[in-house]
């Protein structure tokens, strides 16, 4: 169930009515995209810092706006913090209206490391992408990509296309079957170096 947040529309812009939301404890945002018109609207400002704070997949989370009773799903898309603070000062959200399609980043987990041969024998996890961008439908976004790293050797390269996408979804980047990871030899030490430390006889 998506979350829901509070909202009311507002007809003011600019700073001294921003600042006036904030001395309310609430900011301003905007809503955009989709078949509606850009809509500037005021939201709890403790709500959103919660939510920034301790949902690392904030902007791959589609929320619902409540406007005393009429709900509207949304997508944040970019949020302005404060340089000292971090307390959020404006956010910008794309309308997520079914049957659409927008582009989101989401965040890649790595899984079953304890079953990756490469990684047992001393091999590096070296991560390309921490995060792919998708095509998806606006009310079937995935919460993460998995990367299953089972039965991968050292020398072992991981594309987009090794990883099982939602139906319906689909990377952007679409002419090169990107690297997202790879299980890289452990670090040695040089012939050189081994040479420089052996003490002269």
């Amino acid at each position: 169930m998506a979350t829901i947040f509070l909202a009311e529309k507002r007809e003011r812009s600019g700073k001294g009515p921003a600042r006036q939301l904030r001395r309310e404890h609430k900011i301003p945002a905007i809503v955009y995209g989709g078949h509606g018109e850009p809509m500037r609207i005021a939201m709890p400002l403790k709500e959103i810092k919660r939510e920034l704070a301790t949902n690392p997949r904030f902007y791959s989370t589609v929320f619902e706006l409540d406007f005393d009773g009429e709900r509207l799903k949304v997508l944040p898309r970019e949020a302005q913090l404060h340089p000292v603070s971090d307390d959020p000062l404006h956010v910008d959200f794309l309308r997520a209206e079914a049957g659409s399609f927008i582009h989101v980043e989401v965040p890649v987990r790595f899984v079953h490391e304890d079953q990756c041969p490469g990684i047992k024998r001393g091999g590096v996890l070296n991560v390309v992408r921490r995060t792919v961008e998708l095509a998806c439908p606006a009310d079937a976004i995935p919460g993460e990509l998995l990367v299953d790293l089972t039965g991968r050797e050292i020398h072992d390269s991981i594309h987009i296309s090794h990883v099982t996408l939602p139906e319906g979804v689909r990377p952007t980047i679409t002419d090169r079957d990107f690297t997202i990871c790879s299980i890289v030899p452990p670090t040695v030490v040089t012939e050189a170096m081994a040479t420089a430390e052996t003490p002269v006889t």
